[in-house]
């Protein structure tokens, strides 16, 4: 009886967009069984893991001393590996809940979504990680491919289709044609730095302090990236830098997309970047098929226009921009191609 077979029959398959906010993750036949904020609550002085995902967000900037609640991914890599490790362990025990017991007979076979532009070792560390955390056999595809997939363009085509992935920690930006990468850009700049440039707004301007959490809502609740009609005011509350107790503000649309405005820019650097490096032929057939934005950052009002405006090219959102990763490692899990055994 082959390994092949074996692994079919008595194993579950696992795919994982394992990102610097959220990390989601499929099983073949089952769906996206897990939605889960990419953050582990741990007690200081023992490193025993309390909570993780969204019972760990709400505790951020909140814990006592001798708790903390951690980001272990930053810009799509590993920055803490245990507690990663412990993330991971946590997520892959969730997901193999939801298949009979005969497919947990063995270790589960992983697909994980990591950025196209992480080192070597950084590959390593994701693949040891998973290992530890219980996976059996491991194996890495780009964040961009994924993402190209899970939205349904046709990556096999000698035909040029263009995907720009923005998540939490990292923007991914490649064209893509025979199933394979043409030219692609990926740039340290996703959500997490959005977020941290509102919180520099905000001290520099109104010399008032926000955590994380704020800073995220701020960006979904009135952010944009172009001018849009009915722009939203917000009323925004913190802690006085000066006066050394709790404020609120009001801040305005206008003013949070010019804080807003250098890492856009990245965005937008990155994208002519993998333009100018593309071939000729591939390029004319952006003309008609466009640009397809994805990831969580795909949602920022105005993005679509702006890039429209800088590139000349149509820009559409996909339809399930947050999960357009994962879907894609759902897709690829029905190819037993991508198994070595």
């Amino acid at each position: 009886m082959s390994t092949q077979f074996l692994a079919k029959v008595f194993s579950a398959y696992i795919g994982i967009d394992l990102g610097t906010a959220n990390c989601l993750v499929f099983v073949k036949d089952y769906g996206v069984v897990l939605n889960e904020p990419s953050v582990v609550a741990i007690k200081i002085n023992t490193n025993k893991v309390l909570a993780v995902g969204s019972d760990a967000k709400v505790m951020l900037g909140k814990t006592p001393v001798n708790l903390s609640a951690v980001r272990p991914m930053k810009d799509g890599v590993i920055a803490n590996y245990e507690v990663t490790e412990d993330m991971l362990r946590y997520f892959i025990q969730h997901a193999i809940r939801t298949v009979p017991w005969y497919k947990r007979l063995l270790r589960p076979r992983v697909l994980i979504a990591v950025p196209s532009g992480i080192t070597e070792v950084e590959r390593r560390a994701v693949m040891d990680s998973a290992k530890h955390a219980g996976a059996g056999e491991v194996v890495l595809v780009e964040e961009p491919m994924a993402a190209a997939v899970g939205v349904g363009l046709p990556v096999a085509d000698p035909y040029g289709s263009m995907i720009v992935d923005i998540g939490g920690g990292t923007t991914e930006v490649a064209i893509i044609s025979l199933s394979g990468i043409a030219s692609a850009k990926s740039v340290r700049v996703g959500g997490d730095i959005l977020d941290k440039a509102i919180i520099q707004h905000l001290k520099k301007e109104y010399n008032m302090l926000i955590g994380e959490l704020t800073a995220e809502q701020v960006k979904i609740n009135i952010a944009s990236a172009y001018p849009v009609q009915d722009e939203k005011t917000m009323e925004v509350r913190g802690f006085d830098m000066i006066a050394r107790t709790p404020k609120m503000v009001k801040v305005s649309a206008a003013e949070i997309r010019k804080a807003l405005q250098g890492p856009v820019t990245s965005i937008l650097e990155a994208v002519r970047a993998t333009l100018d490096s593309c071939p000729p032929e591939l390029a004319a057939d952006l003309l008609d098929r466009g640009i397809m934005l994805a990831g969580g950052g795909a949602q920022l009002a105005g993005l679509d226009q702006l890039l429209t405006e800088e590139t000349g090219l149509p820009v559409f959102v996909s339809e399930e921009p947050l999960n357009a990763v994962v879907n894609g490692t759902g897709v690829m899990l029905q190819e037993n191609s991508i198994w070595t055994a």
